[in-house]
């Protein structure tokens, strides 16, 4: 994801002003065509699998169709990717900051892309310059998905478009009978049905517009699961840890103490998401095996193993915070799984697990220390509480799942 394009080549530090650093060299033809090929192959990659998605499987049935309808998508998520890449090669190049082109993933699987990263080659020391790299990205991918997402809902055809896809049987009834989305997955699909997580911001558009599909539904419309897409990762990169954008933004606007235990706090809250989707899929794969209980215990038991090794490794063994964050994020996943879901028999995308393990073990907690820390001036201030906020309405804690 995009936190590694901020991950510097730490050198050490020592009492002397550095050199200024030198414009950046032009980008030679070889360098641009091996950037433009990621591109193209990421743009066919997300144009196949995204069609999966939103291809009108009930009008075509060709590979070719599909992906015709998946361009559209691709198109639109890969504006969201580029604009949030280049915010921040804009913002490097304005202070002269060494820094590669965009590189696009493409991967086969999923949406057919793992995102896209720059790569900035030279430690920054001054915390202006590291708030606005950290920041031009967010806002400038923020400000595309934003525009996607309200052009979406304010073309959405009326309900009868779902008769476009395949395999929507009752759905469909359901709206030639009542002439509306019905609220729930109806009970004969319910054994496996895609549910997109709602947040704060997409909820609170929602309300000023007709025929909005339901959560079950919504990854059909291009731009509205783009849209969804391009603010879920932009709340992503914004989570305030390590080098992470969010990471960065709030490192410049604390200072190192206080946004170590920022971090800290932010880690702890994580693990009860990855322990929310954890404990589920361990019970299932366990009950495959006959080895699962009516309560779940063993595989309560086997996430608390796991989470134990995943705090030292977070924490840096530093046992004030692993046995309180240990017992307090079992506690509130295990209330969460009983009093709210009710049930261990859930599924969902397992992406806090990984998050969690990609944070603990690549990004880190704590940001590194800034040679020149000095206060943000107002503007800055404002900009970077405006993106925490960001983060807060754009967040789903559980973004993709089964019922």
């Amino acid at each position: 994801m995009d936190n590694q394009r901020l991950s510097y080549d730490y050198q050490e530090v020592n009492t002397h002003s550095p050199e200024p650093p030198t414009p950046q060299k032009e980008f030679g033809t070889k360098t641009i065509l091996k950037h433009l090929g990621l591109f193209i192959l990421t743009f066919i990659s997300v144009s196949f699998f995204g069609g999966l998605f939103v291809a009108q499987t009930a009008v075509t049935d060709t590979i070719m169709g599909q992906m015709g309808d998946g361009a559209l998508f691709a198109a639109l998520l890969l504006a969201f990717l580029g604009t949030h890449e280049f915010g921040h090669f804009f913002a490097a190049q304005f202070h002269n900051i060494k820094v590669s082109l965009p590189y696009f993933i493409p991967v086969p699987l999923g949406i057919g892309t793992l995102g896209a990263v720059i790569r900035i080659k030279q430690k920054i020391n001054d915390t202006y310059k590291m708030f606005d790299v950290g920041i031009a990205g967010p806002l400038a991918g923020f400000a595309v998905s934003l525009a996607v997402l309200l052009y979406g809902f304010s073309t959405l055809p009326d309900p009868s478009f779902i008769n476009n896809f395949a395999g929507h049987e009752e759905v469909q009834a359901y709206v030639a009978q009542h002439g509306v989305y019905p609220d729930h997955p109806p009970s004969a699909e319910s054994s496996d049905v895609l549910i997109v997580g709602n947040t704060l911001l997409y909820s609170f558009l929602a309300q000023f517009f007709e025929n909005v599909p339901p959560m079950f539904e919504m990854y059909h419309y291009p731009f509205l699961f783009a849209g969804w897409l391009g603010l879920f990762f932009t709340a992503l990169n914004l989570m305030p840890v390590g080098q992470l954008d969010g990471g960065h933004i709030l490192y410049s606007l604390l200072g190192f103490k206080r946004h170590q235990v920022v971090a800290r706090v932010c880690f702890a809250l994580l693990t009860v998401m990855a322990g929310i989707e954890s404990v589920p899929f361990i019970h299932m794969s366990l009950e495959a095996w006959d080895l699962a209980n009516p309560y779940g215990t063993f595989s309560w038991l086997l996430w608390a193993g796991v989470l134990f090794f995943l705090l030292r490794k977070a924490y840096h063994n530093d046992h004030r915070w692993i046995a309180p964050v240990l017992f307090g994020s079992l506690l509130a996943s295990a209330g969460y799984i009983y009093l709210v879901v009710g049930s261990l028999q859930t599924m969902s995308s397992l992406i806090w697990i990984v998050w969690s393990f990609f944070i603990a073990y690549f990004v880190k907690l704590e940001h590194p220390p800034a040679l020149y820390e000095q206060p943000l001036d107002p503007t800055r201030q404002k900009l970077g509480w405006l993106s925490m906020a960001i983060f807060v309405l754009c967040i789903s804690p559980n973004p993709l799942y089964f019922v």
